[in-house]
C-alpha cells in the first residue's frame, strides 16, 4: 500500500515537472526577440566571443606572472644520505662505515639588473591584455552589424511576404468579378481562365515568399544559435527613409574611423608589442646580475665515532648564513641574440606594414559604402516614382477593362509591371537602410533600425 502511495506521489511529481517544462517551451516559443535582444544575445554566447574571453582571462594570469618576476625567489632544502661499506679514512687505513649525514637550508635569490628584461616583459604583457581587448571589441563590433543585416533580412521577406499576400487578395477579389461579369454575359469564358492563371501565379509567388521568410529567420537562428522552432522577431516598420540620412561627405566618417576603429587601434597596439619585443632582445646582450642570500645547517653521525653532539645542538651549532652576488656577462651566444633582434626589428617593419594595410582596407571599405549608399538613395528615389507611376497605370488599365476598352492579357502585364515596381520599391528601401546603418557603424553610432 505505502508502495502504492510513493508511485502515485512519484506520478504526481513527474507531472509537475512536466507542466513546467511544458510552460517554460511555450514560453520561449512565445517570446518575440527585438534587435537589441539578438545582438545581446550573439555578444553573449558566440563561440569566438567566449574564447576571445578566455584569452582575456589567461592574459590576467601572465600579467601577474610578470609582476611576480620583480619579486625574489624563495625555495628551501633538506637531505638526508646515508653512507654504507668500507672507506678510507687514511691512506691504506680502511674501516667499515656508517654516516649519516643531514642538510637543510633556505635560499633567496633577487635578480639586480638583467637588461630591464622583466620591465619589458611585465610591459609587453599589458600590451597583449590591450590587444586580446581590442580584438574582442572589433568582434563584437562585426557581430553587431552581422545581426542587424540578418535582422533587416527578416524585416525585408516579412514585407515581401505581406506585399505577396496582397497580391492574392486582389487576384481572388478580381477573379470573383471577373466570375460574375462572365455569368451576367458582359465578358467570355476565357478571361475566368486568365483570372484564374493569374491567381495560380500569385500565389505560388506567395509561397517563395514564404519560404524566403522562413529562411531568413532560420538564417538569423543560426547566428544567434538557438533553435528555428517557435523563433520570432519583432517587426519594426521602418517607414520610409529619407535623403535625411544619408551622410553630405565622407571625409567625417573616415576621420573617425581613423581615430576610434578597433582594427585600426589593435594594429597600432601591435606596434608597440613588436617594438617592446626589440627592447626584450636586446636586453641579452646586456650583464645579469643576482643577488643570493642563504641560511642553513647539517649534522653528521658515523659508527665509528660515539662523542657526536646530538642532532639539534649540531644544527644549532652549525649553522651559517651566506651571501653571493652573481655577474654574467655574455660574450658569445652563437648568434642568439644578434638575430633575435634582427628578426624582432623585422616585426616591427611588419606590423607597420599592417597598421598602413588596415588603413588603406577600412578605407576602402568605407568609400565603397559611402558610394553605395548613394546608388541606393538614388536607386531608393527611383524606385518611389516609379511605383507611382505603375500605380496610376495600373489604376487607369483597371478602368479601361471594366470598361472593355482593354484585354485581360494587356492588364496583366500592367499588373505585373506595378507588382514588379512594389517589389523594387522594397527591394531599393531596405538597401538604402542598410548602407546607411554601414555608415553609421563606421561613424560610431549605435545600430539602431527605425525611420529616423
Amino acid at each position: 500500500m505505502i508502495i502504492m502511495k510513493m508511485m502515485k506521489i512519484d506520478k504526481i511529481g513527474f507531472s509537475i515537472i512536466a507542466v513546467l517544462f511544458l510552460s517554460i517551451s511555450i514560453q520561449a516559443q512565445d517570446k518575440v526577440w527585438t534587435l537589441q535582444e539578438c545582438v545581446n544575445y550573439a555578444l553573449e554566447n558566440n563561440i569566438s566571443v567566449k574564447q576571445i574571453n578566455n584569452s582575456l582571462l589567461s592574459g590576467e594570469q601572465d600579467v601577474k606572472a610578470s609582476k611576480g618576476s620583480f619579486l625574489p625567489t624563495l625555495n628551501a632544502s633538506a637531505s638526508q644520505s646515508l653512507g654504507l661499506g668500507n672507506q678510507e679514512l687514511f691512506q691504506g687505513q680502511f674501516a667499515d662505515r656508517t654516516t649519516h649525514s643531514t642538510n637543510i637550508g633556505i635560499r633567496a635569490t633577487q635578480n639586480v639588473f638583467n637588461g630591464f628584461r622583466t620591465s619589458y616583459l611585465y610591459k609587453q604583457s599589458l600590451l597583449n591584455q590591450e590587444a586580446n581587448q581590442l580584438q574582442l571589441q572589433k568582434l563584437k563590433d562585426d557581430i553587431s552589424l552581422n545581426v542587424a543585416n540578418a535582422y533587416l533580412n527578416v524585416l525585408f521577406n516579412k514585407e515581401n511576404l505581406e506585399t505577396a499576400k496582397a497580391q492574392v487578395d486582389f487576384s481572388q477579389a478580381q477573379l470573383n468579378q471577373v466570375q460574375d461579369l462572365v455569368e451576367a454575359g458582359v465578358q467570355p469564358q476565357a478571361n475566368v481562365y486568365d483570372a484564374e492563371a493569374t491567381l495560380a501565379s500569385d500565389e505560388q509567388s506567395l509561397t517563395i515568399a514564404e519560404n524566403n521568410y522562413n529562411i531568413a529567420l532560420l538564417t538569423l537562428s543560426q547566428i544567434l544559435q538557438i533553435p528555428r522552432e517557435g523563433f520570432q522577431v519583432e517587426m519594426i516598420d521602418v517607414g520610409s527613409p529619407t535623403a535625411t540620412l544619408m551622410y553630405n561627405n565622407v571625409e567625417p566618417i573616415l576621420d573617425y574611423a581613423f581615430d576610434n576603429r578597433s582594427e585600426i587601434k589593435l594594429a597600432e597596439k601591435n606596434i608597440e608589442v613588436a617594438e617592446m619585443n626589440t627592447k626584450i632582445s636586446k636586453s641579452g646582450f646586456l650583464p645579469n646580475v643576482n643577488l643570493s642570500y642563504a641560511f642553513g645547517s647539517n649534522a653528521f653521525y658515523s659508527n665509528l665515532i660515539d662523542t657526536e653532539d646530538t642532532f639539534f645542538n649540531q644544527l644549532n651549532d652549525q649553522k651559517a648564513h651566506s651571501f653571493s652576488l652573481s655577474i654574467g656577462i655574455p660574450i658569445f651566444s652563437q648568434f642568439q641574440n644578434k638575430t633575435s633582434v634582427t628578426k624582432a626589428k623585422i616585426s616591427v617593419e611588419n606590423s607597420k606594414l599592417d597598421l598602413a594595410q588596415s588603413k588603406l582596407d577600412l578605407e576602402n571599405t568605407i568609400q565603397t559604402a559611402f558610394t553605395d549608399a548613394k546608388a541606393a538613395l538614388k536607386s531608393y528615389e527611383a524606385s518611389k516614382k516609379a511605383l507611382q507611376s505603375q500605380e496610376l497605370a495600373f489604376e487607369n488599365a483597371q478602368e479601361r477593362y471594366n470598361l472593355g476598352a482593354m484585354n485581360a492579357f494587356d492588364l496583366e502585364q500592367s499588373r505585373i509591371r506595378y507588382v514588379n515596381a512594389q517589389s523594387n520599391l522594397i527591394n531599393a528601401k531596405y538597401d538604402f537602410i542598410f548602407k546607411t546603418k554601414v555608415l553609421d557603424f563606421y561613424i560610431g553610432k549605435p545600430i539602431v533600425i527605425n525611420n529616423n
